[in-house]
């Protein structure tokens, strides 16, 4: 390790007995991309607290990297799959959202998602199973004394490894694929008549086919969750020894940070352990190098344009990128577009090409008019932050409905990315930036992001050294823990209830046929006198 970076993990390790929960040791299970960027968020914040922070990660990660600099540790271990492994899962997995999902049937659309899903369960699988039964590694782990797993739960196993080590766990979480996890894990309740199910792309306000639509998604997801877990449970249960399951272990989370807050969502009920901490990664715009900050001035009243895919998508055709060069060079604004790709024949002048765009700093400049993105979390948030409009060009996984999202606020205009046309994008970048409801709709969400009373890495931080400090955060977890799923919904209460009125009215029924019969008896006994 550099000399300068244990010059600073001194100095942290002394400001521990300075801060209000002392000094911790956090092990980390992350997953990928957007995901670890996010948590990495977190991990620096700890760091800087003076935590000892450990990523446990395998030879195969495409985007950890060990090797540069950093404060934070790294627990390597050996895997079956190579990084060439992932980045093909990761293209397959695109490849197929975009090119083959049937989005005409529901049963076709989500029969591949369920696919989709289990294949990249079963490389967490493997990844899972090379840790936990790698006996050196565990006692290493064990030795090390930590005090709390942060763990990302789309990627199960950090459940198991806080039951291996004996110690608590938090999530941080986006969502999973119906509210499953959410649901039948941390017990948030789910109400399908206005909270519309993650992927459905509906809103709160639904109409009463909607919300048929919306309890035809519920079903089909519990369904398939409660099937899911098989092979995981065979895994957990020969790691620990004993029978167990994957959602046994997943309800004992301490704390689930949701990397979302209400600036997107629609109001719904919540439990006291689940933290909304959406926008965590977001900061002030810091200044843009030299030759871009050049060429956002010289747009003038104008302005720019800001449009990026994120970094997964990387297999754009030449015809796609002619369509939408053609459309950014009818802009009166300068455009400038992160894109990794053959330079597009109908590029005007006023686009420029990168590689890599400092993406918040480019939305939080003064002359940003409109963001053109692929609906990913992290980049909403950032425009939600700096209160920029947007163009949502969504591809895969939650893109479609975070777009929907910002569409029923008013903030955006979504387009097809698979059908979209030069004079889409044109209507649609015209409409945003002309349309002034848009913009004030973008700042609406932005003062409501900003106005908390902390702010969301900071609440992140608190809820993290919280849980370390009290050994657990048992007494937030509700009851319905302890509850089967007909206690839970109060089944055996109504079925007792409903016993005691068909008995009453069984006994009171018996007592007037009776009486009837006896009047009737009286009755003709004394016309016979």
């Amino acid at each position: 390790m550099p000399r300068k970076w244990i010059s600073v993990l001194l100095l942290l390790q002394l400001s521990c007995h300075f801060s209000p929960g002392g000094c911790g040791k956090v092990l980390v299970w992350p997953t990928e991309y957007s995901h670890w960027i996010n948590m990495k968020t977190v991990l620096d914040a700890l760091v800087q607290r003076g935590h000892e922070v450990t990523v446990l990660t395998s030879s195969a990660s495409i985007l950890v990297d060990p090797n540069i600099p950093t404060a934070i540790q790294f627990e390597i271990f050996p895997t079956s799959l190579t990084k060439d492994d992932f980045e093909d899962l990761f293209t397959r997995i695109i490849s197929k959202w975009t090119d083959d999902l049937p989005k005409d049937t529901f049963w076709g659309y989500f029969s591949l998602l369920q696919d989709l899903t289990l294949e990249y369960s079963d490389s967490i699988y493997t990844l899972c199973k090379d840790v936990v039964l790698n006996k050196e590694l565990v006692t290493k782990l064990q030795e090390s004394r930590f005090d709390i797993i942060l763990a990302d739960a789309i990627g199960p196993c950090g459940e198991l490894l806080a039951e291996l080590l004996k110690i608590p766990f938090v999530y941080s979480l986006r969502f999973s694929p119906g509210y499953n996890i959410e649901k039948f894990s941390g017990g948030l309740p789910f109400p399908p008549s206005y909270v519309p199910v993650i992927l459905s792309e509906l809103s709160d306000q639904m109409t009463f086919m909607e919300r048929i639509k919306n309890m035809m998604y519920v079903l089909y997801f519990d369904f398939w969750f409660q099937t899911f877990s098989e092979k995981w449970d065979q895994l957990y249960s020969e790691a620990l020894g004993r029978p167990t399951t994957l959602f046994e272990l997943m309800r004992k989370a301490e704390i689930w940070f949701i990397r979302t807050y209400w600036d997107f969502e629609f109001p719904r009920p919540l439990l006291p352990n689940f933290i909304f901490v959406g926008g965590l990664h977001c900061k002030p715009a810091k200044p843009l190098p030299k030759e871009m900050e050049e060429f956002a001035q010289s747009s003038g009243e104008s302005g720019i344009v800001v449009f990026s895919l994120g970094s997964m998508v990387t297999n754009m055709t030449e015809e796609k990128a002619n369509v939408i060069a053609s459309a950014l060079a009818q802009l009166p604004q300068k455009v400038i577009w992160r894109y990794d790709g053959k330079k597009p024949d109908t590029l005007g002048p006023n686009t420029r090409l990168y590689k890599w765009i400092p993406q918040n700093d480019l939305l939080g400049h003064p002359k940003t008019k409109a963001f053109i993105t692929h609906g990913g979390t992290n980049g909403i948030y950032e425009a939600i932050s700096h209160g920029i409009p947007m163009v949502g060009l969504p591809i895969f996984a939650d893109q479609p409905d975070n777009i929907a999202h910002m569409t029923t606020k008013g903030a955006a205009v979504r387009l097809d990315f698979n059908t979209i046309s030069s004079a889409d994008l044109l209507n649609a970048l015209k409409t945003v930036i002309n349309d002034p409801s848009y913009k004030e709709n973008a700042m609406k969400l932005s003062r409501i992001h900003h106005d908390q009373p902390m702010k969301p890495l900071d609440r992140a931080v608190f809820w993290i050294e919280y849980v370390m400090h009290h050994k657990g955060a048992k007494h937030l977890r509700p009851a319905s823990h302890d509850l089967s799923w007909f206690q839970y919904h109060s089944l055996d209460v109504i079925g007792f209830l409903l016993a005691c009125v068909a008995t009453a009215t069984f006994v009171i029924t018996k007592c007037v046929l009776f009486c009837c019969q006896k009047l009737f008896k009286t009755g003709k006994k004394n016309k016979r006198e």
